[in-house]
């Protein structure tokens, strides 16, 4: 089943999702690789792709999992959660309806 992690980030949290990049983008990446992964993406801080210094507000993540426990858990060991970049992060089950695979 597909899970959505949402997470909202900490204020000014630019440097911290820099040093932590590159960890989280393999974790990312393994998920992809896997097939797992139905997107992966930040939020800007501003109505604009390259918001540059203003930065992100949060990310959303889309994959699948054998449970809510295992999406939990993938979540909770992301490279940003021990960065210190979220100030929040919720997991919930996701059903995917559109586009059909």
């Amino acid at each position: 089943m597909y899970y959505a992690i949402v997470c909202e980030d900490v204020p000014d949290s630019l440097p911290l999702r820099a040093s932590a990049r590159p960890a989280h983008l393999e974790r990312l990446q393994a998920l992809a690789d896997a097939g797992r992964l139905l997107c992966a993406g930040p939020f800007p801080a501003l109505d604009t792709a390259e918001p540059g210094e203003a930065g992100f507000t949060g990310s959303l993540i889309v994959a699948e999992f054998d449970s809510l426990e295992a999406a939990q858990q993938w979540a909770d060991t992301d490279p940003y959660v021990a960065a210190g970049v979220f100030a929040n992060v919720m997991v919930k089950p996701y059903k995917r309806v559109l586009p059909q695979e």
